[in-house]
């Protein structure tokens, strides 16, 4: 939609219309029907969370056994709302900056900065004049076409290839002698974080290596590096 001379791509209206009633009146269904099988389910010797359905079915017929299942299945699909809802990537694209936001964090990059924007698997990426990484943003992207028409129409470089750099990857290895002492040890920190998907450590880890004039890029759990053309690149201007 356009306001004030900008454009915000999110989800369309009735996804997320879908998303807030679908997922309660889904859970909702979900619940009243586990108590019409929870007995046959604690029948079944070889079906899972067999503890719950046996509690469940030995207070099946009580009146307001259903009346909770219900609720407690809607409660559940409010909660994948709120999750589905903070996986949304919203784009803002005006004439003097990018802002790109998911749940409650989002960055700002002016349009001077800009030297590159694409799609990267999953991940909106925006680089910099010194080809470092401004933003790498996943989660649920609106459509590529639409972001594609929006930053054409502003008059950013979108890449409709991708990674313009990405054949300047190489694939990390533990103590690799191409990189300093230093630049090993936080790819080490990064992969210990990827091997415990704990993305907040990743994508701090990540930071540091862009400041550090180093971009990586993950595939299959694996890390893949690049050196920027300089380390005076300036990173974006984070929000809280």
């Amino acid at each position: 939609m356009n306001r004030n001379g900008q454009t915000v791509v999110g989800p369309p209206p009735g996804e997320r219309a879908i998303v807030w009633s679908g997922f309660p009146v889904a859970g909702a269904v979900a619940g009243w029907v586990a108590t019409l099988v929870a007995g046959w389910v604690a029948s079944l010797p070889w079906a899972p969370f067999q503890g719950p359905f046996r509690l469940l079915a030995s207070v099946a017929d009580r009146p307001l056994t259903a009346v909770v299942a219900v609720a407690v299945g809607a409660l559940a699909g409010l909660v994948l709302a709120f999750v589905a809802e903070s996986e949304y990537v919203i784009v803002t694209v005006d004439r003097d900056e990018i802002t790109v936001a998911r749940g409650d964090s989002s960055q700002t990059v002016p349009r001077a900065s800009v030297h590159a924007v694409f799609v990267d698997q999953k991940d909106l990426v925006v680089l910099g004049p010194n080809t470092e990484e401004l933003v790498r943003r996943g989660g649920s992207l609106p459509k590529v076409a639409r972001l594609a028409a929006v930053f054409r129409t502003y008059g950013y470089p979108w890449r409709p290839d991708g990674d313009p750099y990405r054949d300047h990857y190489r694939r990390w290895v533990e103590d690799s002698p191409d990189l300093p002492a230093s630049i090993n040890a936080l790819l080490k920190a990064r992969a210990r974080a990827l091997e415990k998907r704990d993305r907040a450590d990743a994508a701090d880890l990540r930071r540091e290596l862009v400041r550090l004039g180093i971009v990586v890029r993950d595939q299959k759990d694996r890390q893949y590096w690049r050196r920027t053309r300089s380390t005076s690149g300036r990173p974006s201007r984070a929000e809280p």
